[in-house]
């Protein structure tokens, strides 16, 4: 909701709602005592694990926990070491045809077009040819994806490659679907488009076990587990988990974020009235056990401090407040080791880093980047966001040097002139989209290669190393090689080799892609402390509640910058009014609103469903909720709710749709 709107409308009664499939409905997966060694390492500690026919049913914890494991076990491609997995009665491994599978990393065939994987996948299980053809248009239609039947899947997307990937394993028609980490690196429209999806497959009666690093998406499944060190720890809905956590968050706005945030963490821990004290680009979020004291206490500490307050909101805290905060009460912690910096950009706050003006990029007749202009200064972090082929790698390479505009000028640390320059080169730090890193080279081999590369003095190579090590969780596994390594931590060194030097200037293509949310802090911690000795900052996130981070954001569609701002003040520049609703059949409810409204206006969370409307909310409220009870549903509760980064988002995608703006891949 845009700010300033009446923050709760509730129209009819509220009581107690379970959108899970019903108690009774069969088992479908049932895991019991289940664990799993690599010679001495245990990775998965006797687990017990039910899921119900039907069900969504999420599983989450940091890197490391044991997910993936779990995953290939109940697959059927790995044997657990002792327990059992059992999929509608039998053994794991009988059921293997049964159950389709989504690996992590992309598994297809780059070299073989959409149709030539589908059929492909559809043979390996024996399906008959005509029938692969059936269901194969049948999946690719309900994505749109069936104009790109013939592209070859090494061009596709992100999110048209993990479409193509749920495609094949829809085809053999599984009872089971397994998906580790299915959206990772994907836009967000194609991501709620994917979850759209997944709960019209539920609703059909598929049982959908996901793993994800992207805790908003959890909240779109009807349980979830909290797996932690090989164990679980928690079962329960999104917000039972939420609720178990005894804390209330609350949004505080205040002109010095820097030195509120450094005030109040002093006084934060698991065992204060304040538990967590999290940094975001125009705000702070605490989570406190006592709202109405700590709003009281926080007032006072800042009066003290000579230090104003813009605003102080109560909301519940997020399923990531409460990942984090458990995480914290088992002792792991996103703080970081302090970087050994030898030098100070604070002299540079608040010149122009990276300027552009009309930047235009043209490959052949296609036009990438259509007169960007914008401006980013040192000290500040800038988000840059947009759906696949928006424009924003390109634009980025263009900022950094890499690559030459066709029209329109740039500034790139005060020069306008050569930017590919030696001196503007050791000034600048670049972490790409794609891990950049040789993944036939152990991590210490990347680590020196790259202080080479980026001038590092001998002097201080050592102590820098030691600190991305350190940084990234692998200590003592310098010589581990890097290919070898989960994507997160991939990530992590990554970032550390592209900021050993300390530049002015940061380009982050998708920097915590795949990476876990206590990780994520840790990252975001590193930016913002880097941002505070005067770095420039250029962040680009398919992660929306991640670009919250950032002081000034930059939405573009179809190589235009259409929206400019802070979070807040874009938000608040949305119209029209975001309701929530919970009813007894959501989906049914979904399909129902979809009928007569844009589709991108509709979406599930759960047992929520979010309606964007541009009339006023109660009378919104009262015409859908007649709507919907004329045709058998029952609404159990509704009311108004603010705006999420990724509801304005998603307007604002759409809305330029309707005007013509967003390229239709041919």
């Amino acid at each position: 909701m845009a700010e300033g709107h009446a923050q709760v409308i509730t129209a009819i009664p509220v009581r107690e709602a379970d959108a899970s499939p019903p108690n009774a409905a069969p088992t479908a997966i049932d895991v019991r005592a289940l664990t799993k060694y690599y010679g001495q390492l245990e990775a998965v500690r006797g687990i017990d694990l039910e899921v119900r026919k039907g069900e969504i049913f999420g599983l989450i914890g940091p890197d490391g926990a044991g997910k993936t494991s779990t995953f290939q076990i109940l697959a059927g491609v790995m044997e657990a070491t002792s327990g059992s997995a059992i999929i509608f009665g039998q053994p794991a491994r009988e059921m293997r045809s049964q159950t389709g599978y989504l690996t992590q990393t992309f598994s297809l065939y780059p070299d073989l077009t959409v149709a030539e994987n589908i059929r492909y996948c559809g043979d390996l299980r024996r399906i008959p040819p005509q029938v692969i053809a059936d269901r194969g248009g049948q999946y690719l239609r309900m994505f749109d994806t069936d104009r790109f039947a013939d592209r070859l899947a090494g061009k596709l997307s992100g999110g048209m490659r993990q479409k193509l990937s749920l495609v094949c394993a829809l085809v053999p028609q599984p009872h089971i679907l397994l998906l580790d980490e299915p959206t990772t690196g994907v836009d967000p429209v194609s991501r709620r488009e994917f979850w759209d999806v997944l709960a019209h497959l539920s609703a059909e009666g598929l049982t959908i076990l996901v793993a994800t690093p992207y805790l908003d998406e959890a909240e779109r499944c009807h349980r979830i587990a909290f797996m932690h060190q090989g164990e679980i720890l928690q079962i329960g809905t999104p917000s039972e988990l939420c609720a178990s956590l005894g804390a209330k968050r609350i949004e505080l706005r205040t002109p010095d974020l820097r030195k509120t945030e450094s005030i109040l963490a002093q006084q934060a821990g698991p065992d204060k009235g304040i538990l967590d004290v999290q940094r975001f680009g125009d705000r702070l979020d605490l989570l406190v056990r006592d709202p109405d004291l700590e709003q009281q206490r926080v007032a006072e500490e800042l009066q003290r401090a000579g230090l104003s307050i813009d605003e102080m909101h109560v909301d519940q805290p997020t399923l990531e407040n409460t990942f984090v905060a458990k995480l914290r009460a088992l002792g792991q912690k996103a703080d970081t080791v302090d970087f050994p910096a030898s030098h100070n950009h604070a002299s540079l706050r608040g010149q122009i880093a990276v300027g552009a003006s009309n930047l235009v990029k043209t490959f052949g007749e296609f036009t990438a980047v259509k007169n960007v202009s914008l401006q980013i200064r040192n000290g500040e972090v800038y988000g840059l966001l947009g759906a696949n082929g928006a424009g924003k790698t390109t634009t980025i390479r263009m900022l950094c040097g890499l690559l030459d505009p066709t029209g329109g000028t740039m500034e790139l640390a005060g020069t306008e002139g050569n930017l590919r320059s030696e001196k503007i080169r050791k000034r600048i730090g670049y972490m790409s989209q794609k891990f950049s890193l040789y993944n036939d080279l152990t991590i210490r081999q990347n680590l020196d290669f790259f202080a080479g590369v980026y001038g590092v003095p001998e002097r201080e190579r050592e102590e820098k190393i030691r600190w991305v090590l350190s940084f990234s969780g692998l200590d003592g596994k310098q010589d581990q090689i890097t290919g070898s390594l989960p994507g997160g931590w991939k990530q992590r060194v990554a970032f550390g080799a592209a900021i050993m030097h300390e530049p002015d200037i940061l380009f982050l293509d998708e920097p915590t892609s795949g990476v876990d949310p206590l990780a994520r802090r840790a990252f975001w911690t590193m930016i913002n402390r880097l941002a505070d000795t005067g770095a420039a900052i250029l962040v680009t996130t398919h992660y929306l509640e991640e670009a919250e981070q950032c002081n000034r954001l930059g939405m573009m569609v179809a190589g235009e910058l259409v929206a400019e701002g802070t979070p807040s003040g874009i938000k608040s520049q949305q119209s029209g009014h975001l309701l929530q609703f919970i009813v007894d059949q959501p989906q049914r409810a979904v399909d129902l609103l979809k009928t007569d409204t844009d589709s991108w206006r509709v979406s599930l969370f759960g047992e929520r469903l979010h309606l964007i409307t541009e009339d006023a909310p109660a009378i919104a409220i009262q015409q859908t909720t007649q709507r919907l009870e004329d045709n058998g549903l029952h609404v159990i509760s509704a009311r108004e709710d603010r705006f999420s980064l990724e509801d304005v988002f998603i307007s604002i995608v759409e809305k330029a749709r309707l005007q013509g703006k967003v390229a239709i891949e041919k």
